[in-house]
């Protein structure tokens, strides 16, 4: 019996890992991910905007002269009458502030000859409720306020520390990695389930439109075939992973230390140890933390382990619904309507997943990260928080016991399934190939 899922198991894999399309998407994968998350910031850099000039009319005579100008926009206050202003097309807009917007009765409007710009509109926004700020301020006549003001304004840096029981030193955290890193897995964890998911049970349906199916049957049971097709297949997401490890390890260990300056790298381990005082620090505290990171290995390891554990638990789960329902059809037309079974709760736990990722330690995180339907996505978004081992000990042996239960289901179904033809099976139907004994 081994030797011929195994059989199974390597035509699958060879068949899938010798194609380059699998070599490209792997080599590829690592660098477009890193260029999506570099390219907002280096369009903003190499963009350049036209400077959008706005007229200003000032009914309540105290904020147009304090209103600054920058590359993006800037700011006059005509001469012409307010109907000539308002007809003149070559401004950009025309901010009107009524009479009473110092005593909160009254607003500003902003008249714009092309599409609104939500960086421009925030700008103006926040100047205007800065200078009725300082109206108000000077209604209280103290002397040298701007002063006060400044000498009051003090910007702090909070640091994180996980208070950890046995330990004598706690590290740094900081929630918007972990929020970033945990996200990033969950996309990963998606994407893999449903396209390995659905490239098991595009091979079982090409296999059974080519009569192939009824040939392998003869020499090999179909739960042998079945669990070979998913392990087979599985794997291929397996090598992938590993492949991306080892390249991010790579990175982290030779690559981002030759591209980081050396104070910045050891500036970044004394901010994460706290061993650091942060009114010294030259860089933001989440880049230095990005840093750090990135920056260990150990961490990298940790956090890919456990994307592995719970994509192998989810990819078995799941796949074997995508191998019964491949077995079911005869097209992947009829397939379309059945996979929603299987499609839904995946999309439904990545939703959750975002919720969860906002609020790790709430009731709602940790249910959903227990139930297997949702538990690979929710619970991968909530590891980089640190959250207890036995919640994740608990969510992966509650994964992999359901695995064994749906894959019985689902060999029962599989096995009546592939040697129908001509008929679109029902959800009834299925749930009663799965009750034959």
């Amino acid at each position: 019996m081994a030797s011929k899922i195994g059989l199974v198991i390597r035509r699958e894999y060879m068949e899938r890992v010798s194609k380059k399309s699998f070599i490209i998407t792997t080599i590829l994968m690592p660098i477009v991910m890193v260029a999506l998350m570099l390219a907002p910031a280096l369009i903003m850099m190499m963009s350049t905007t036209d400077t959008k000039t706005i007229a200003v009319i000032d009914d309540s005579g105290a904020i147009a002269q304090y209103l600054e100008g920058n590359e993006e926009v800037h700011f006059i206050t005509p001469d012409q009458p307010r109907d000539s202003v308002m007809a003149d097309d070559s401004l950009f807009g025309v901010l009107v502030i009524e009479r009473g917007i110092l005593t909160g009765n009254s607003a500003a409007k902003l008249y714009t000859n092309a599409a609104g710009s939500i960086s421009i509109e925030s700008n103006i926004k926040s100047q205007i409720e800065n200078i009725i700020e300082t109206e108000k301020l000077k209604a209280y006549n103290i002397e040298n306020l701007d002063q006060i003001l400044d000498d009051v304004r003090t910007p702090i840096t909070l640091q994180t520390f996980r208070n950890e029981q046995g330990k004598d030193e706690s590290s740094s955290s900081s929630s918007a990695i972990s929020y970033a890193i945990g996200v990033a897995m969950t996309f990963l964890l998606y994407m893999f389930l449903l396209l390995y998911g659905q490239m098991v049970m595009t091979s079982i349906i090409e296999e059974k439109n080519n009569r192939v199916l009824e040939i392998v049957v003869s020499s090999v049971r179909p739960q042998q075939l079945m669990m070979g097709k998913i392990i087979g297949i599985g794997l291929v997401a397996v090598t992938q992973i590993l492949i991306w490890v080892i390249l991010m390890t790579v990175i982290s260990s030779i690559v981002l230390p030759a591209l980081v300056p050396a104070d910045m790298m050891s500036q970044a381990s004394a901010f994460n140890a706290g061993t650091i005082d942060a009114s010294t620090l030259n860089a933001d505290p989440d880049l230095l933390h990005a840093i750090s990171i990135f920056g260990n290995v150990g961490y990298i390891l940790e956090i890919f382990g456990y994307l592995l554990l719970f994509l192998i638990g989810g990819f078995l789960f799941y796949s074997s619904i995508y191998a019964a329902i491949g077995s079911a059809v005869d097209n992947i037309q009829d397939a379309g309507q059945l996979q929603s079974v299987v499609v839904f709760p995946i999309i439904i736990g990545l939703i959750f997943a975002m919720t969860a990722a906002s609020d790790p330690n709430s009731t709602m995180a940790l249910v959903l990260s227990l139930v297997p339907f949702t538990s690979p996505m929710v619970m991968m978004v909530r590891i980089p928080f640190g959250i207890p081992s036995w919640e994740i000990i608990t969510s992966l042996v509650l994964l992999y016991i359901s695995f064994i239960f749906m894959v019985w289901i689902a060999a029962k179904i599989y096995r009546v399934g592939i040697f129908m033809y001509g008929k679109k099976p029902t959800v009834r139907e299925l749930i009663r190939w799965a009750s034959y004994k």
